[in-house]
């Protein structure tokens, strides 16, 4: 049996859903985008706070709306007008992970079972920016089992007009030896980046799998031509998987050990510009997507 569990730390509010005997657990900060900041499966620790690495510095397991990634100058135009955003990355003079990051969410449902529990979060921004002149309604789904986690995301055009977006999930997923883990994924493209880290273009993927960590310093992203990405650690084997389609893969190795970012986002660094896997979003409209993490022990 599963419990839900509200509470309050450091001016921050949580929310915890918990197994018995804590063969799954996952907590939920509400204050940043409704960001996973914990997890537990099959009694494993796959995700954890990435102390003494700051949130504000890693983003970590946020939700990337309504662009992934970053902007170059915060500048993209769209329709034949011009925005800006905020430049969050300040040694680079970019746009950075969109604009739900730091955002408040409301939860609005909850369900419990033997097998699985779930909590349904939401966000409304109630006036417009000036980078970004849209309303939207933006909500996550956490699904716990024993041995799964699914984020069910919508998010919904409530405005007049139609907007751009991309979508993307930030988590930083451990392993007890990063050096001695693999990932193995079908990629069809690896994109280049500048100095600032903006897409310049894209080769052929030539990546040999499984893809050995070992001590790779990583921060790139490739377009997929599958739905999923194997994640190998000596302990316990994770399927990282997506519904969406067009789908691209971001690997960051942090400053901290053993642990590793596998992103999945919709799009690429700068896609506001240069349209790599840019959607739009017609009024009334939703646009749905879910990522499932799966794991099993060695």
């Amino acid at each position: 049996m599963y419990k839900i569990n509200k509470r309050e730390q450091n001016g921050l509010s949580y929310i915890d859903i918990v197994a018995e005997r804590n063969i799954s657990a996952a907590t939920i900060c509400l204050n940043w985008g409704a960001a996973l900041q914990m997890l537990t499966l099959e009694s494993l620790p796959v995700i954890e706070d990435l102390h003494p690495l700051a949130y504000e510095d890693t983003y970590a397991s946020s939700l990337l709306f309504p662009f992934v990634n970053r902007i170059k100058d915060g500048e993209y135009t769209y329709k034949g007008l011009g925005y800006k955003f905020e430049c969050n990355e300040i040694e680079n003079h970019n746009a950075l992970h969109g604009l739900v990051f730091d955002k408040t969410f409301a939860c609005v449902n909850s369900d419990l079972s033997n097998d699985q529990a779930s909590v349904t979060l939401s966000y409304s921004p109630t006036s417009i920016i000036n980078a970004f002149p849209y309303l939207f309604a933006l909500e996550v789904t956490y699904v716990l089992t024993p041995n799964s986690l699914e984020v069910k995301v919508k998010v919904e055009n409530v405005d007049t007009q139609t907007f751009p977006f991309t979508l993307g999930w930030h988590p930083y997923f451990l392993s007890d030896d990063l050096y001695n883990s693999r990932l193995e994924f079908k990629a069809t493209n690896e994109y280049q980046f500048d100095e600032r880290m903006i897409t310049k273009g894209h080769i052929r993927s030539q990546l040999e799998m499984p893809f050995e960590i070992n001590d790779k310093m990583l921060d790139h992203c490739y377009a997929l031509s599958d739905s999923s990405v194997l994640f190998e650690t000596p302990k316990y084997k994770m399927t990282l998987s997506t519904s969406g389609q067009d789908n691209y893969f971001q690997i960051y190795t942090p400053p901290k050990k053993n642990t590793i970012a596998l992103e999945p986002v919709t799009g690429v660094s700068d896609s506001f510009n240069n349209k790599i896997g840019l959607r739009e979003l017609k009024p009334k409209e939703n646009y749905t997507i879910n990522w499932r993490v799966s794991l099993n022990k060695k």
